[in-house]
């Protein structure tokens, strides 16, 4: 076997552990949501984290019982689930505009269920985004560092040179690998992400 050879062998099992790794926040993530529904049908309005999740901020930001929110979640999202594509059609990713419609008609309908001012629940809902948008950084910064410190362990064993640690980043960070930063939804950032020290 050539030095080649054996490092794509060993890029390919690091990054393979680093979604392992990944994949533990995301059950982790899963598990504080079980027994709910998937958050796309959930909330019309884009938002992630699972319905627990964002009853448990909207509930905190109304000062509500965060069982009079989840009912009313559940009141109001059969009527707000977005329309199923047309069979053989690929689902597409709403546009800015229509998550925003969708965002909007969250707002109305959470108001009328739990007689709260439409204002203060569009208001609630920015703040269950911005903590959703800052969880997902935190999961891609720990998702990050679990691979820059399987290539630092590969190089200093001399599976991998800096070199191939570098295009490793490289290439995770420009979303090649599967695991790297992606969009966040409304608010989101896109591709990049948080960097670390040690990429150079």
């Amino acid at each position: 076997m050539n030095s080649s050879t054996a490092a794509r062998i060993g890029i390919a099992g690091i990054v393979a552990g680093a979604g392992l790794a990944a994949g533990g926040i995301a059950v982790a993530s899963a598990e504080d949501t079980a027994g709910s529904t998937a958050s796309s049908s959930a909330h019309p309005g884009g938002h992630r984290g699972g319905p627990g999740v964002l009853a448990e901020t909207l509930a905190e930001e109304l000062d509500l019982e965060q069982s009079d929110v989840e009912d009313a979640l559940a009141a109001v999202r059969e009527d707000l689930r977005p329309d199923a594509p047309a069979e053989g059609e690929k689902p597409t990713p709403p546009s800015d505009e229509e998550r925003a419609d969708r965002q909007a008609a969250l707002a109305k309908a959470l108001a009328k269920e739990l007689e709260v001012s439409e204002a203060k629940v569009t208001a609630a809902l920015a703040a269950a985004e911005k903590q959703a948008e800052s969880d997902r950084e935190e999961r891609q910064a720990e998702s990050r560092t679990a691979l820059v410190e399987r290539l630092d362990a590969a190089v200093e064993d001399g599976t991998l040179t800096k070199a191939d640690k570098t295009s490793v980043l490289k290439a995770y960070d420009a979303e090649l690998l599967g695991g790297g930063p992606g969009p966040g939804g409304p608010g989101g950032r896109g591709a990049g992400g948080p960097k670390a020290d040690a990429a150079s």
